[in-house]
């Protein structure tokens, strides 16, 4: 009995990503990726809609596009990467987390520098202009 049935007898069943089966035949696994590839496909195309359009209320355009971002993320962690609840993928989860929080410290970091610049520095001395 494989380890995924046991543990549903059991009831401790968990997910699994597309393709991430045991016991799958190669094919099983290329449909998952196929499938993956189609969805990105498609959101990939809507997002371009959405900004070139004018369908779409103007201002909700960005809100559109940063959805459309977010469930693109997660159909890569999910079909690509196999990125589940699993617990097999605790560490996976915990080493993207430790990404994501890395790279939010860096841009958050950057932006506060970037917008704090003009506090720190010394007044500009003044100009003196040269008669010829």
């Amino acid at each position: 009995m494989s380890e995924q049935k046991a543990q549903q007898a059991h009831g401790h069943a968990y997910d699994l990503a597309p393709g991430d089966e045991e016991e799958v035949d190669v094919g099983h696994r290329v449909m998952g990726y196929v499938t993956g590839l189609g969805l990105s496909i498609v959101l990939t195309v809507t997002s371009f809609f959405i900004a070139g359009t004018t369908l779409v209320w103007q201002p909700s355009i960005p809100v559109a596009l940063g959805v459309l971002a977010i469930a693109q993320m997660g159909i890569h962690l999910v079909f690509f990467l196999h990125i589940t609840t699993g617990p097999d993928n605790t560490n996976n989860v915990m080493a993207l987390a430790f990404g994501l929080l890395i790279v939010f410290l860096v841009v958050g970091g950057s932006i506060w520098i970037m917008g704090h610049l003009n506090d720190n520095m010394r007044p500009a001395e003044p100009v003196i202009q040269q008669t010829p």
